[in-house]
């Protein structure tokens, strides 16, 4: 039976992954109109660079809270391999701490970004404000911290079959037959 809230990271994780995939494919229909817009209509639309930059911004911060519960961020372990276990079980936990340090550090400060820039607005998007532009920012490193604080307690979930990307297992039944 697995804790509550593993469950509810499980439900933040699957948002993640489908916010992060449908931001990609929105910006893959939107990037090849604003070329077919400037090229062949000979317009330009003025809108879809603005777009897919926010949008590969929630791309990147989104998908990257959910790549951290995964396993999948890039890791030099070269020099921690070859320590004891005791030494790599505090390596472990020194990265946590790290990462827990610069997600409340981005979430903040990416908080205040927002604010900051609230008031003012996209040139090519006068209604939208610039603040937008930046909530992935906070968003993102709030969903990490989340996840930094289930590894802490519950340990890495990153073999788990709901989140190998490789894989598609149900997970079995609770109390089940």
């Amino acid at each position: 039976m697995s804790h509550p809230f593993i469950r509810l990271m499980d439900r933040v994780y699957h948002a993640c992954i489908w916010v992060a995939g449908l931001s990609i494919l929105a910006m893959s229909l939107i990037i090849p109109w604003g070329v077919f817009s400037r090229y062949v209509l000979g317009t330009g639309s003025h809108w879809p660079e603005p777009i897919s930059i926010m949008l590969m911004v929630v791309f990147t911060f989104i998908g990257a809270a959910a790549s951290y519960r995964a396993g999948g961020h890039i890791a030099v372990a070269m020099l921690t391999e070859r320590l004891p276990a005791s030494l790599q079980s505090v390596c472990a936990k020194l990265v946590d701490l790290l990462m827990g340090g610069i997600s409340v550090f981005v979430a903040w400060y990416g908080m205040d970004l927002v604010l900051a820039t609230m008031e003012q607005t996209v040139a090519e998007l006068p209604s939208m404000p610039v603040g937008y532009t930046y909530l992935a920012l906070p968003v993102g490193s709030a969903i990490t911290l989340l996840f930094v604080i289930e590894r802490v307690v519950f340990g890495s979930q990153h073999t788990r079959p709901i989140v190998r990307f490789d894989e598609h297992h149900e997970e079995p039944a609770e109390g089940g037959a």
